[in-house]
């Protein structure tokens, strides 16, 4: 990659702290660093979401987002569209909502479908990203999801929640951007730690990530070096 994509590389790192083992104290070191390295956007678990927007409401260039149907994508349609709702009264930019898993393993597409249209639409302008978690899914599963995903009009095809063990790989990247030839964009997130790794699954056609507070860290001032 070249220089202008190290120096600007902020702004394709959403920074989060969405794990039920998160600390406000952690939550808050998450704000700080948002402040100090201008990362795109900031996620915190929704009941956090009402202290990330009052501590970041001075940083007109940091998104905050809300994380609807976090961990599982196993809440009811109505459940997540109000959740929806309540973020983007809050005053959230941006969404990043589980999609039903469960239920697109048991093949019931129309059902995912509409669980994420109905985010989609309740999220009016806000770019809404559909998380399929990829590490449980089999290759034919994230190419279903995929076109699922387009075909309900979320902005971003996104891999993981980061909660689980495995990591999203450069191949689930090749493997999405393969399906969705441009309809939609691509946010990598779940384990990714290093600056290679990211400037690998840029390449491959990924456009945002979402890193974990030391890992962002670790990957701006790795950038930063160059």
């Amino acid at each position: 990659m070249d220089n202008d994509f190290l120096l600007n590389i902020s702004q394709i790192i959403d920074i989060s702290c969405v794990k039920s083992n998160h600390t406000l104290e952690e939550i808050d070191k998450m704000i700080a660093a948002a402040r100090k390295y201008q990362f795109i956007c900031a996620f915190a678990l929704p009941s956090f979401t009402p202290h990330l927007l009052e501590k970041l409401k001075d940083e007109p260039n940091i998104k905050v987002g809300g994380a609807v149907g976090f961990p599982s994508g196993g809440d009811t349609t109505e459940a997540k569209v109000f959740q929806a709702k309540e973020l983007i009264a809050m005053g959230c930019n941006e969404l990043d909502m589980v999609m039903n898993i469960t239920h697109l393993k048991s093949q019931n597409y129309q059902t995912v479908f509409n669980d994420i249209k109905a985010v989609v639409d309740a999220a009016g302008k806000a770019p809404v990203k559909a998380i399929l978690e990829v590490t449980v899914l089999t290759n034919e599963e994230i190419v279903k999801a995929s076109n699922i995903a387009v075909e309900a009009g979320v902005s971003y095809v996104k891999t993981g929640t980061g909660w689980m063990n495995k990591p999203t790989t450069v191949d689930h990247i090749r493997l999405i951007n393969e399906t969705i030839k441009n309809k939609a964009k691509i946010k990598a997130a779940g384990g990714i730690k290093d600056l290679d790794t990211l400037i690998t699954m840029a390449k491959a056609g990924c456009s945002r990530f979402g890193l974990g507070l030391n890992s962002a860290i670790s990957i701006i001032e790795k950038a930063m070096q160059y």
